[in-house]
This record gives C-alpha cells, structure tokens and sequence, in this order.
C-alpha cells in the first residue's frame, strides 16, 4: 500500500512511501534481501547501502527483528527502513564505490579535484551527477587504474 507521507508528518512533502505490513518472510539472494508482505507483495533492495549485513554469516542474518517500521539486526548493529525498498537502484558509480570500499573516497575526491561532501552525496545518493560530471569522475578512476598498472617492481 501507497500513503502520502503528508498523512505521515507536517504535510510538507507531497512524495509517497510505501507502507510495508506484516512482513511474513525475508531472504537473501546475491546483493539483495527479500521480503514477502501479508499480502503476498514482495519487496527487494540492494545490499550494497548495508555492507554489515552484506558481509554478515547465513546465520548473522537469521537474527532478525521486524518492527512497524522496518528491520533490524541487534548483533550487526544494522536498521533498514521500510522506506528503503522505495529507493532507486544503486548508479553504476554508486556501485563502483560501494564495491571498492577500499578506496579512500576523501583520498580520491583530493586526487580528482572534486569536493569531498559533493562525491559522498553522489555515492549515497543524495544528489544526482551530471553526465559530464560522472565521465570526468570515470576518467578519474581510469587514471588512478592507469597508474596502479604501471607499477613495476
């Protein structure tokens, strides 16, 4: 079910969430979890946002507690909100950062010239690059791979 989130709070916001109930089952497959509402719904999202519980043990996951708001892991220390399954599909450079969490974001933000604040809010979704600014941070990354390659020893 589909409710304003103007019923919900000071009706401000005008955009719409959806209001997952009675959850009856959760699963995990690939990057993503699953959950089966008492309808009969299912709802995915990817787990790249949540890398504790991507990481976490078949039995790590087991322990899990439903609330009216959304799910949560006690031993990993993790929350997702029913809210969370209404966010769009990670980009393919959230995906890249998301993955390659070795890299240092604010090391490479330094290395590409680009505002640290500004490529967190790319990676976590809160602000949208453009095109040409998402080819600029692709060339970047190309650049660091470049310079990896030429190590010789």
């Amino acid at each position: 079910m589909r409710i304003p989130i103007s019923s919900l709070s000071d009706g401000k916001n005008i955009s719409t969430v959806t209001m997952i109930k009675g959850i009856t089952k959760y699963w995990f497959h690939d990057d993503r979890i699953h959950v089966l509402d008492q309808d009969g719904q299912e709802h995915s999202q990817s787990l790249l946002f949540y890398p504790k519980l991507m990481a976490a043990t078949d039995d790590e996951r087991s322990t899990c507690e439903i609330s009216r708001i959304g799910l949560h892991w006690r031993d990993l220390d993790e929350d997702m909100s029913f809210e969370s399954f209404d966010d769009p599909e990670p980009t393919p450079l959230q995906r890249f950062f998301l993955t390659h969490r070795e890299l240092k974001v604010t090391e490479f933000a330094k290395r590409a010239g680009i505002n640290q604040n500004l490529l967190f809010d790319y990676i976590n979704g809160f602000k949208r690059p453009s095109r040409e600014r998402e080819l600029f941070i692709l060339e970047q990354i190309h650049s660091l791979g470049n310079s990896y390659l030429s190590v010789d020893f």
